[in-house]
C-alpha cells in the first residue's frame, strides 16, 4: 500500500474538494446569484437573437421559467454560443447550462448531460422553390450546405456511403450563414434540423421563396444541455421540465413558439407537436437520439 505524508493528502484532499465544488451548478448558483446561460444567435425558434442582445426562442423561455423557478433571486447572464465551443464552455464552467438547439447523441453524452427530451425534429433540407429540387436525389446532385460542429455533418457522411456518391459539401460558420448562401445561389440546398430551416425561412426575405424537401437525414432528441456528473442541478432541471410536461405548461410554451407568429417578423413556423414529442411529454426520457429512435 502506497503511503503519503500529510502535506501530499491535503493538497489532495483540497484538489478533489475544488473539483467537486466545480461541478456542482447548485452551489455555485447560489453562491454567486449569477446563472451563466449559453444560447445561440440563429436557431429560431428554439433559440436566436432579437434586436442587439436580447435571446427569445422555445428553449430560452423554457430555461427562464426553469431558472426563475429554482434560482428566484439569481441574475441570468445570456452567452451565446456556437455549435464548434458550445460543449467545451460547458464543460469549463463559462456556462452552467445551455438553451440552444443541441441534440442528445451517445457521443456527446460522454462528454456532457442532457435533461429531459424536450423538443424532436428530423433533418431535411431547404431549398428554393425554384431549383427544381423535390427529393433527397435531387439534393444529392446538387451543391449542399451545412453548418461545421454539427449533426448533419456526419448524416451527410452516411448518405454518400448509401447512395454510393461523392457529395458537394459546403461547412458554413453558423445556421444563418448557411442559409445566406442557399438565399444568395451559392449553395442549392441548406441540409439542417427542420426546425432551424424553418425559423430561418421565416425570418428570410421571401419566405415564399423557400421549401423544405426529402427524406429525413435523422430523427433528432434536442434538449437542454447541462455539465456531466453534476446530479443535484441536473435532477433540479429535470423536474422543473416534468412538472411543466404534467400540468400542460410546456405544450403552450411550444404552441407559443410554434405554432404562432413570433419575433422579429410575426412569422409562424407552422410545425405541430409530433406524436414522438407528445409520447415524450407523457413518459420523459434523457435518452439519446440513437437508441430512442431505432
Amino acid at each position: 500500500m502506497k503511503m503519503y505524508s500529510l502535506p501530499i493528502l491535503l493538497t489532495l484532499f483540497i484538489s478533489i474538494n475544488v473539483q467537486a465544488q466545480s461541478n456542482n451548478t447548485d452551489v455555485k448558483i447560489k453562491k454567486l446569484n449569477i446563472v451563466n446561460v449559453g444560447v445561440r444567435e440563429s436557431s429560431a425558434p428554439l433559440s436566436y437573437m432579437v434586436g442587439s442582445n436580447a435571446y427569445s426562442g422555445y428553449h430560452v423561455e423554457l430555461c427562464e421559467r426553469i431558472l426563475k423557478k429554482l434560482y428566484p433571486n439569481a441574475k441570468i447572464n445570456y452567452m451565446a454560443v456556437t455549435p464548434q465551443n458550445r460543449i467545451p464552455l460547458i464543460q469549463n464552467g463559462t456556462i452552467d447550462i445551455e438553451c440552444g438547439s443541441t441534440s442528445n447523441t451517445t457521443a456527446r453524452k460522454e462528454q456532457v448531460d442532457f435533461a429531459v427530451t424536450t423538443y424532436v425534429t428530423e433533418a431535411r433540407y431547404a431549398v428554393k422553390k425554384s431549383s427544381g429540387i423535390n427529393s433527397t436525389d435531387d439534393v444529392i446532385k446538387k451543391k449542399i450546405v451545412t453548418t461545421v460542429g454539427t449533426t448533419p455533418v456526419q448524416h451527410l457522411r452516411k448518405l454518400e456511403q448509401l447512395k454510393g456518391v461523392k457529395l458537394d459539401v459546403t461547412y458554413a460558420k453558423d445556421h444563418s450563414e448557411a442559409f445566406l448562401l442557399v438565399e444568395s445561389d451559392r449553395a442549392d440546398a441548406f441540409a439542417m434540423d427542420d426546425n432551424i430551416l424553418a425559423g430561418n425561412i421565416a425570418a428570410s426575405k421571401s419566405p415564399g421563396d423557400y421549401k423544405i424537401v426529402g427524406d429525413p437525414l435523422s430523427v433528432e432528441a434536442i434538449a437542454i444541455m447541462l455539465r456531466k456528473d453534476d446530479p443535484v442541478f441536473k435532477a433540479g432541471v429535470d423536474n422543473q421540465i416534468k412538472d411543466m410536461m404534467k400540468s400542460g405548461e410546456l405544450k403552450n410554451v411550444y404552441q407559443k413558439w410554434f405554432l404562432a407568429p413570433i419575433p422579429p417578423k410575426g412569422s409562424v413556423i407552422g410545425i405541430p407537436m409530433g406524436n414522438s414529442l407528445v409520447e415524450l411529454f407523457k413518459n420523459p426520457s434523457d435518452i439519446p437520439a440513437e437508441p430512442l429512435f431505432k
